[in-house]
């Protein structure tokens, strides 16, 4: 699979297209290793909801797998802010890897960072690893997710998270069949499921939990947020603001 890769510029960010208009990965020149669209900076509010980069050195996530490269954010990102992580990205198009190494900062290859080059849905059902963080964010040029929209591919990655274990889906809110996208996730994960609201690009964020379960007040996310600023730059303060003011959290409270 090879998508006809496209690199645009604007206002000082590089922008990667699948020869449509629709944006596939953005890199701030300047600040090459920070999520530049918040899509992507929502995709690591797990964060949040587990005790990560502890001060002990007991940090989560200690494994994490990637599900679509696009211009490397995510993988940017954890490789640069969480050095307790070794990461697995599983990308289907050379072209991707090939665009995300000359475009956008793609680290080398070592013992910590890996990328393999296939369908994401296989790679989870063939190999018997877990893994703490699973991020699944792949789209063909038409912003179809295929089989990763899919109950038996999401029960595939729940059945491969750890104790600690979370799935983090990237969901097109404006596509026609996102509802019944959620409700597969719901449904793979025993209703341990959590839509963060829409960003302004559409994108949803939808997260599935497996082991240990998650308690979180509006009050501890808002903490653990303003930590995670101070520590990394990473601001998900608006993404806490807009899920408390949602009216999805009972009781003030995330439970998963």
């Amino acid at each position: 699979m090879n998508p006809p890769i496209e690199v645009s510029e604007e206002a000082g960010v590089r922008y990667l297209h699948f020869g449509s208009e629709w944006v596939q990965g953005a890199m701030r020149i300047r600040k090459p290793n920070a999520l530049e669209l918040a899509y992507t900076r929502e995709m690591m509010a797990g964060l949040l909801l587990r005790d990560g980069l502890a001060e002990d050195g007991a940090s989560w996530p200690r494994r994490v797998l990637i599900i679509g490269l696009g211009a490397a954010s995510l993988a940017k990102y954890v490789f640069h802010t969480l050095p307790q992580a070794r990461i697995q990205v599983v990308e289907i198009a050379p072209a991707v890897v090939a665009a995300a190494r000359q475009f956008f900062r793609l680290p080398p290859e070592d013992i910590r960072f890996s990328i393999h080059v296939g369908c994401g849905a296989q790679y989870v059902l063939e190999r018997e690893q877990k893994w703490d963080y699973v991020l699944v964010d792949g789209f063909d040029r038409n912003a179809r997710a295929g089989v990763l929209d899919t109950q038996a591919f999401h029960e595939a990655v729940r059945s491969r998270l750890s104790e600690h274990g979370l799935m983090a889906v990237n969901l097109f809110g404006r596509a026609r069949g996102y509802k019944a996208a959620l409700e597969r996730i719901n449904r793979a994960f025993d209703a341990r499921c959590l839509a963060f609201p829409s960003c302004d690009s559409g994108n949803v964020v939808a997260y599935g939990a497996a082991g240990e379960p998650i308690e979180r007040s509006v009050a501890e996310l808002r903490e653990r947020a303003g930590w995670l600023k101070a520590r990394t730059g990473l601001d998900l303060g608006p993404t806490v603001t807009r899920l408390e003011q949602s009216g999805t959290l009972p009781g003030g409270r995330v439970e998963l």
